[in-house]
């Protein structure tokens, strides 16, 4: 499998300017990121048209930051090997979640340790969506739920959600390499009531079994769009934790959760990030 690869060098390269980078990107078709010291690599099935310049990605006109940018095809490789390279610390969330890779020793003791190798795929609790969204899974009792993941990349919200005693799990995302790199930390973590499958929320019209929890760290547009699906799989009084977008469109969110009818539960924020529950009525 190919990927084309952009490359997006950033001065100042502080950590705000390469999330910014990620979720603009992420909004026009990227689907797999790795940040470097420089700035951002961002990945996309070959073939796929994806300009990157002021139009599609409004972040490269603001005048305060430097953008240098090139465009390179890959074959696949050991993402571990590079990962390793440059390896995310060990974090903790809640003062109970650990998330460190396979390669990295620490000393640090948490109530759930999560090994995540994450190759590519989005998520390995350094994002504030994803320690939004694995914040409020601490907070959750979800013991004996049937959970959804859409967008599970590493699966890092999965293999939670089975160390805090769901009964089962059902885990999508539409990057193959993210479906692999999933498989690989179910399998690193001893995970073994989670389904993994390549697609999108079009999968779901084959579910008949309802879910109890739906969780979507996507983006804006995608949720937008899968809200109504998300809805149809999920079982009266079951809950959905949605994130992946900004302060600024959770008007937008909100009023399409509410003509689905949903009660809004809470909403927290770190960095203009939003992680947003809801109720089904």
């Amino acid at each position: 499998m190919t990927h084309d690869k952009t490359i997006i060098n950033i001065t100042p390269a502080d950590q705000a300017a390469k999330e910014i980078l990620i979720a603009q990107l992420s909004e026009i078709g990227y689907d797999s990121f790795m940040e470097t010291e420089e700035g951002v690599e961002a990945y996309i099935p070959p073939g796929e048209d994806r300009p990157v310049n002021e139009k599609t990605v409004p972040f490269l006109a603001v005048p305060d930051y430097k953008f240098d940018i090139r465009t390179e095809t890959l074959e696949d490789k050991n993402w571990n090997e590079e990962w390793e390279k440059n390896y995310f610390k060990p974090i903790v969330i809640g003062n109970q979640c650990l998330v460190h890779s396979s390669f990295h020793q620490t000393d640090i003791n948490a109530r759930y340790e999560i090994l995540i190798d994450p190759r590519m795929a989005f998520g390995t609790g350094y994002h504030e969506t994803t320690n939004l969204v694995l914040t409020h899974l601490l907070e959750m009792d979800i013991s004996n739920l049937r959970v959804l993941d859409m967008g599970c990349g590493t699966a890092i919200l999965a293999i939670l959600a089975s160390m805090k005693g769901a009964k089962d799990i059902v885990g999508i995302d539409n990057d193959p390499w993210a479906v692999d790199n999933a498989r690989d930390n179910l399998r690193l973590n001893h995970i073994n009531n989670v389904e993994i499958l390549a697609g999108d929320a079009s999968l779901l019209e084959n579910y008949t079994e309802a879910f109890d929890l739906v969780l979507a760290n996507i983006n804006r547009n995608i949720l937008l769009e899968d809200m109504p699906p998300y809805h149809q799989v999920l079982h009266e009084g079951g809950q959905i934790i949605l994130s992946g977008f900004y302060s600024e469109d959770m008007a937008l969110i909100d009023e399409k959760a509410q003509s689905l009818g949903w009660e809004h539960l809470l909403t927290k924020e770190q960095n203009n990030w939003i992680a947003v529950a809801y109720r089904k009525k």
